[in-house]
């Protein structure tokens, strides 16, 4: 694997609305179609004005993009369709595909824990005729072995959103053409400063992580513990609820029994966000208790409208699975990626700002 490098974007997304045309020549009495490789105007299905700003910035983090596709076939592995943030990868997957004239498969796991069921499903894939594939791993070691078969057969792979252990995979012999992410650390950083600036000053506080071992839920766990106890929290529990609303909802109920003076819940993910909004509520305290998830999905932003859930980390996914899928042509394509590492733009929605994030996905 390929030493990290980091280069910041500050917003990334790009959007082709053209497919390559056909066009029909006679040789031998056989009619033969032909991808135009002529030049073609982007124009944008983009709502949102922050993500039209993006899209030069894209163009340029990117350049120089994929000629147009041959047909080629991509498979990608999500976490679990369960998930509206992977929803949005995967139509961030599929745009682009449209664009470029590829196909684009994605599969994914029957719940967002279960890391065994995402091998199987990156296995089924490896069994068929891809070309590429772009990925995203539940914890550091699960596709592992996936990816190294997958570069023992000559095809590249790009990591989205998470990525495999360095060493287990140079151990493998298991490659990573490039990796498109997020700075997940200071996503819970962000979110867990944003609820300590709301309480307004020193209180006790919690913190709801994903599924235990997965990179992305650590390394959240990690940034709220951080940004909690720098600014004056009091972090009472850590308990983890494997991105589930129920199990958050469970979870913040015990914390709050054991401790019915807390301040802060910061969550890993915005449905167990959302779970916790309603075990405050459930508990007649959800004004005394300041909540923060991550994503931003469609339902956070509805609920933060709605002056319940108190904030969200905004990601892109769906410039998650549109650089993903460009990237993954550009090395089918043989085409040199010079970065290691894609940042994609975090930010912090609230009630004071989320008007300027509708439509942002």
């Amino acid at each position: 694997m390929k030493k990290l490098t980091a280069v910041m974007i500050l917003m990334l997304v790009l959007v082709f609305a053209c497919m390559a045309g056909c066009s029909s020549n006679k040789d031998s009495g056989t009619k033969e179609k032909e991808s135009d490789t002529k030049d073609k105007t982007p124009v944008s299905t983009i709502q949102n004005a922050l993500l039209k700003d993006a899209e030069s910035k894209m163009l340029e983090a990117l350049a120089p993009l994929p000629n147009m596709g041959k047909g080629e076939k991509i498979g990608a592995v999500a976490f679990s369709m369960t998930n509206p943030f992977w929803v949005t990868v995967e139509e961030g997957y599929k745009d682009a595909a449209k664009e470029y004239g590829v196909q684009v498969d994605v599969v994914a796991a029957p719940n967002e824990a279960d890391e065994n069921g995402q091998a199987e499903a990156f296995n089924t894939l490896l069994a068929k005729d891809y070309d590429a594939f772009a990925i995203s791993a539940m914890t550091p070691f699960n596709l592992v072995p996936s990816v190294a078969n997958a570069t023992k057969k000559g095809l590249k792979v790009i990591a989205v959103g998470t990525n495999i252990d360095a060493k287990a995979a140079k151990d493998a012999g298991a490659v990573v053409e490039a990796f498109v992410t997020s700075g997940f650390k200071e996503q819970g950083r962000m979110g867990a400063e944003f609820i300590m600036k709301k309480i307004g000053g020193p209180g006790k506080v919690a913190v709801i992580e994903g599924q235990a071992g997965s990179d992305n839920s650590e390394q959240r766990k990690q940034g709220a513990i951080e940004g909690f106890k720098n600014n004056g929290g009091e972090v009472v529990a850590v308990e983890a609820a494997d991105w589930d609303a129920q199990k958050a909802y469970d979870a913040a109920t015990n914390i709050l029994k054991a401790n019915p003076d807390l301040k802060g819940i910061m969550c890993a993910n915005d449905d167990m966000a959302l779970g916790v909004v309603e075990a405050l509520k459930a508990a007649n305290k959800k004004d005394q208790v300041a909540v923060c998830g991550i994503d931003f999905i469609d339902n956070a932003r509805k609920s933060i409208m709605a002056g319940e859930l108190d904030g969200s980390v905004a990601m892109s996914p769906y410039l998650f699975g549109k650089a993903g899928l460009i990237l993954s042509l550009k090395a089918i394509q043989g085409q040199e990626i010079d970065k290691d590492i894609f940042w994609t733009p975090i930010g912090l929605i609230t009630a004071e700002n989320v008007a300027q994030y509708d439509g942002w996905k």
